[in-house]
């Protein structure tokens, strides 16, 4: 920076000065600027100070100097430093780091336990209601070596907002992390943990409306993101991680994290603890295929939009699903082995592609990569008819003709939600041996985001903000019609031993699950008394989108009930786009259910 430049940035200073009421304007303590030239600056003012006790400063677009450490050099990462107070203003409510912006290439060259002066202008970086304090158009003089002190918090704070008394301070968590939620881990380098266990959805265990809300402020404040201290996407190399992530060590939601240490941000919305050293990770382990009591097997399971082009290996990409032929290729294998593991009797898929059951039909190509692959061989599809609805994807059945017969033809559930937001229901009687018919049921409801422009939830569809999203209307609009279908006996094979399975995009305690419950049908899970079921987890919160229903007969002959984890708790890394091996993990964003029935005799 040249003289005049210099002169230039001092006249900056003193004019904003003279409009806040600041202390008086002082110099540095030689009675010279950053480059020895006499060029006033603020005088200095605590940390604390400049942070203030609410979520913004109060010293916003003034000029200021703060003297402290450097406790997080991220300049090359996120364009800036943490600089800490070497002591405590004694003030619990107020905190003693802050974030200075400084490129990496700008001079003086900072590292962490620098001692420095900065002369800047206060700023909030991010939106309203969740903003960082930073200091920009910075001066800056390294004045020394200093240490600041970690703060070890040995527990969540009592509410959300307290997190802000840390912002910008190093910290080091004493207690044990549960990893809730790792979508992010390899696109971004973040890590959505918790403490005290894993998060669940709230209306996956309270009703919609206050009770949801209070568990929702709770998953709130128990929640810290980790961060690599990078903004970029798709990061080379994951750092922080004691073991480089695999097969062997996929970090799983649900896994540990100990010596959880770095400084507290606030970015894209969240706080964030930006990581200064590696993790201690204990890997929750991968769940291998279940088994299930009972002489017939019944699953359900999401194949993550499988489209196969033309069926000929072309049409690439697709409406959905992969984007080359040789993904398409992995994403099938990936599935296949899913269903073998399993080895259903009958299976009701969702998200296939919806053309048809023909020889180049994405449903047709799937039995028959399950029958090539074995062990199992004897797969068939039940047709349905050329499409099923107008939806670009559709629910579909396969069935083992060795185990199980069917009975008559399918029926489908069409008009009023099922015409245009929720799938086409299915159903199909079967039966095994000499065992009654049973009718199974699969479904695919109006998923919970909320649309754009003319497609958005409008109304009763919008959101209500009772932890129910959008569409709920329109949810619930289909359970009732699916109960009065069921009951009206679809198939004409009785209205006794009905199973309800698939995706229902509500948690357990949402209006559409409920509706069925107080018509008489009954949780698989709960008859079972699986604790804490979960077939999904979005945004690190984990719950069952995915349902098995089941009359009062069915329910009596009902012998086992389980979810394989092989999915919902895996890292994106590993689905069909980079994972070359081929195995069930990572196969889809849901877990596959399993049921066991004696259905046989």
């Amino acid at each position: 920076m040249n003289a005049v430049a210099l002169v230039a940035l001092g006249t900056a200073l003193l004019l904003s000065a003279c409009t806040a009421p600041p202390p008086a304007m002082t110099t540095a303590d030689d009675g010279r600027g950053a480059a020895g030239l006499d060029v006033p600056t603020p005088a200095l003012l605590a940390i604390g100070q400049v942070q203030g006790r609410g979520g913004r400063s109060a010293h916003v677009d003034r000029q200021v100097s703060i003297q402290g450490v450097v406790v997080g050099n991220f300049a090359k990462g996120l364009q800036g430093v943490f600089v800490q107070s070497e002591r405590d203003d004694g003030d619990p409510l107020t905190a003693e780091g802050i974030f200075v912006e400084h490129a990496a290439d700008a001079e003086p060259r900072l590292r962490t336990g620098d001692r420095v002066r900065v002369s800047a202008r206060v700023a909030e970086q991010g939106d309203a209601q969740a903003s960082l304090t930073a200091l920009r158009e910075t001066v800056i003089e390294v004045i020394g070596q200093g240490r600041a002190a970690v703060t070890v918090l040995d527990g969540a704070p009592e509410a959300a907002g307290d997190w802000e008394r840390y912002e910008g301070m190093a910290l080091k968590i004493g207690a044990p992390l549960s990893v809730s939620g790792n979508n992010g881990l390899a696109s971004y380098g973040e890590i959505t943990t918790s403490f005290g266990g894993r998060l669940f959805a709230p209306t996956e265990i309270a009703a919609p409306g206050v009770a949801a809300r209070r568990l929702d402020e709770d998953n709130a404040r128990r929640t810290l993101l980790l961060d690599d201290n990078r903004t970029s996407k798709n990061p080379r190399n994951l750092w922080f991680l004691n073991q480089e992530l695999s097969d062997q060590h996929p970090l799983r939601a649900g896994s540990e994290l100990r010596n959880v240490i770095g400084v507290l941000d606030q970015r894209r919305g969240s706080y964030r603890l930006q990581l200064t050293e590696q993790l201690d990770v204990r890997q929750q382990a991968r769940p291998p295929a279940p088994s299930v009591a009972g002489d017939v097997r019944i699953a359900s399971l999401n194949l993550l939009n499988l489209f196969n082009g033309d069926g000929r290996g072309g049409g690439f990409p697709t409406e959905r699903g992969a984007d080359t032929f040789a993904q398409y290729q992995q994403q099938q294998r990936k599935l296949v082995a899913v269903v073998q593991a399993l080895a259903p009797d009958v299976a009701a898929l969702m998200e296939v592609e919806n053309d048809g059951t023909g020889p180049d039909s994405t449903l047709a190509q799937f039995a028959a990569a399950l029958n090539a692959a074995g062990p199992i061989h004897d797969y068939r599809v039940i047709d349905s008819g050329e499409r099923l609805g107008g939806d670009a994807i559709r629910v579909a059945m396969i069935y083992r003709h060795s185990r199980v017969r069917p009975q008559g033809r399918a029926a489908s559930l069409t008009g009023g939600p099922f015409a245009g937001r929720s799938r086409v229901s299915l159903a199909q009687a079967f039966r095994a041996g000499r065992g009654p018919v049973f009718v199974i049921a699969a479904n695919h409801f109006k998923s919970k985001g909320c649309g754009r422009e003319a497609d958005q939830a409008q109304g009763a569809d919008a959101d209500q903000h009772d932890g129910q999203d959008c569409w709920n209307a329109v949810r619930l609009d289909s359970s009732r019609r699916l109960q009065a279908w069921l009951a009206g006996d679809p198939t004409g094979s009785g209205k006794r031993l009905q199973l309800i399975v698939g995706d229902l995009n509500a948690y357990a305690k949402e209006d559409p699950v409920q509706v069925l419950k107080e018509a008489g049908w009954q949780d698989a899970f709960a008859l079972m008394q699986v604790p804490r079921a979960y077939s999904f987890v979005f945004d690190g919160q984990a719950g069952r989108l995915d349902h098995a229903l089941l009359d009062a007969p069915m329910a009596s002959r009902l012998r086992g009930a389980v979810e394989w984890h092989n999915n919902s708790d895996e890292a994106g890394f590993f689905d069909y786009r980079q994972d070359p091996d081929g195995d069930p993990y990572r196969a889809s964003d849901h877990d596959p259910i399993l049921l066991g029935f004696d259905l046989a005799r």
